[in-house]
């Protein structure tokens, strides 16, 4: 076989195998899927553990990604700004294939984290949500329906618009966010295949 179809076989194969890993992303209103994961604070989380907060920001991230490493800043920024507006942002990394969570806890005190960074072992945060890759988010809204997926904003170097700013804050205003859908871009998730039995 001649190496150029060798090489397309193999990324055809790769693509497959991912796709076959991550389902297709949550419709917009759908209720929250709940998951389990513990953070680098050695807890356990789960949605519940945000209850009083008036909305959730899930940001499906990790560690090695150069375009979820440029949107750490961001996030930090996020969280000052809206944190005490009751906006709780939880950053969770279901890359079960590569990274663990004592490699977590070092990054995240590295980069000064100031908000939860849980790994989900299993990968069905990613699974249910449908996150494709990091960063990837979905803002819930009071009643943890999906308000908002995508990206945090339209450009990893010069962004004009903000699309998790606008969204949480027409939330809190008590508005249906303008944009409610966007294209995340960044590095595929890496998923171990799923048990079976």
């Amino acid at each position: 076989m001649p190496v150029k179809y060798s090489v397309l076989l193999t990324v055809l194969t790769t693509l497959l195998l991912a796709a076959r890993n991550l389902a297709a992303e949550i419709e917009i209103g759908a209720a929250g899927p709940d998951f389990s994961a513990v953070g680098v604070d050695d807890q356990p989380f789960q949605l519940a553990n945000v209850k009083d907060a008036k909305l959730v920001v899930l940001c499906f991230t990790c560690n090695d990604c150069p375009v979820a490493r440029a949107y750490e800043e961001r996030l930090i920024e996020f969280v000052n700004q809206f944190e005490s507006k009751g906006v709780k942002l939880i950053a969770v990394n279901c890359n079960n294939r590569t990274e663990n969570l004592q490699v977590m806890k070092k990054h995240a005190a590295e980069a000064g984290f100031n908000f939860p960074y849980v790994f989900d072992q299993t990968g069905q945060a990613a699974r249910a949500y449908g996150a494709q890759v990091t960063p990837h988010l979905f803002v819930l809204d009071a009643d943890r329906k999906v308000a908002y997926r995508g990206a945090f904003d339209d450009s990893q170097q010069d962004p004009r618009t903000a699309y998790v700013v606008d969204a949480v804050t027409a939330l809190l205003e008590g508005k249906t966010p303008t944009t409610s859908s966007t294209k995340a871009f960044g590095c595929g998730i890496k998923l171990k295949e799923p048990a079976t039995n």
